[in-house]
Formats: structure tokens, sequence, C-alpha cells
């Protein structure tokens, strides 16, 4: 089985992930997938033979659309999602703006915006498409995902390095998913 394949029968076999999908969908955003934090850890969690895979702490939500760059706008969506799912702490971007948070050149769309993410692991997203079938986004591939690699990406190999240093400590991740291969 193909890692699309294999991502996409562990993420429409745990019916948590699959709700908030769902209630994701029902926004009805353009170029909107749940990304990060979302994926990586029911992958890692199943790497490590733990089920059911818990949520992670934020559920990001990343979308696009240059005619809405407002972060009021995000706010709006996160109390929508937060009145369907109040015990989620939901994190909702659109990637039209994040190019100015991040100092990159303007993304083109919300998988463009994932090749500028910290991890090659964590640049992955899953959404619903119309008929309710998953589709995957993973720009930077999802071997390191299911190799259980963390391992920088693009600009944080280099002058974000720094930054890529801090998350990891920040997250801590070997504590939690020990088989990891942190590299630096």
């Amino acid at each position: 089985m193909n890692l699309v394949a294999r991502l996409q029968t562990l993420i429409t076999n745990d019916p948590r992930r699959l709700r908030i999908l769902q209630q994701v969908r029902g926004l009805d955003l353009p170029d909107c997938w749940v990304a990060a934090g979302f994926v990586r850890s029911a992958v890692w969690h199943h790497l490590h033979q733990r089920t059911p895979s818990p949520l992670p702490e934020d559920i990001d939500v990343i979308w696009f659309d240059r005619c809405q760059p407002s972060s009021a706008r995000d706010a709006e969506l996160e109390t929508i999602l937060r009145q369907q799912e109040e015990s989620l702490q939901w994190s909702v971007k659109n990637q039209a703006r994040m190019h100015l948070r991040n100092d990159d050149a303007p993304y083109a769309s919300a998988t463009e915006a994932m090749r500028y993410w910290p991890e090659t692991a964590t640049a992955v997203a899953v959404r619903l498409d119309e008929q309710g079938r998953l589709e995957v986004a993973a720009p930077l591939g999802l071997e390191d995902l299911f190799d259980l690699v963390v391992r920088p990406a693009g600009r944080f190999k280099g002058e974000k390095q720094p930054i890529y240093q801090q998350r990891l400590r920040d997250k801590n991740w070997l504590a939690t998913w020990p088989k990891l291969k942190v590299l630096p």
C-alpha cells in the first residue's frame, strides 16, 4: 500500500478525526485543509502502536483566499468551530497573509504555504472532498512522516535554523514518540 493510501486509511478509520474533517468541510472555505499535528500525531501514534490516537492540543485549519486576508475572519471561523466543538482548541489561518509573518514571498495556495513550514513531517494536510473522499496534501512528501524522521525544511535548514531548534525544545516530541529520529 502506498503512503497516501496508508494515511487515508488511518485517518478515515478514526471517527474523531473524520468528524472534525466534516465540520471543517462544512465551513465551505476555498483551498481548506486540516494540517500539521492533526495528521502527524495520528501517524506517529499509529507507528508507536498506540490506539486510539489522541487529538493534538490544537486543530490547525488552513485555507487560502486572497480576498479575505483578515485575521478577524480567521477568528470568526474559530468561533464557529468552537460553537460546534467547544472541547477543541481551533487555530484557523488564511495562508494568503501568513507569508508576512513568516518573512517569505507571497504564497499562491495553502499547499504552497506548507512548503515553507519548519519540518517535512509537519507539512501534511487532509480534507474531505465534496463526495466525502479523503484528499491528502503533502508538498514535501510523506516519507519522513512515515519513517518517523523529523528534519528541517527549506529555510529552517539554514537561516531559520534557530526557530527549528526552538520548536524541537518546545514540542519535546521525543518524550511522546521515542522512536523518532530527530535531525539537526
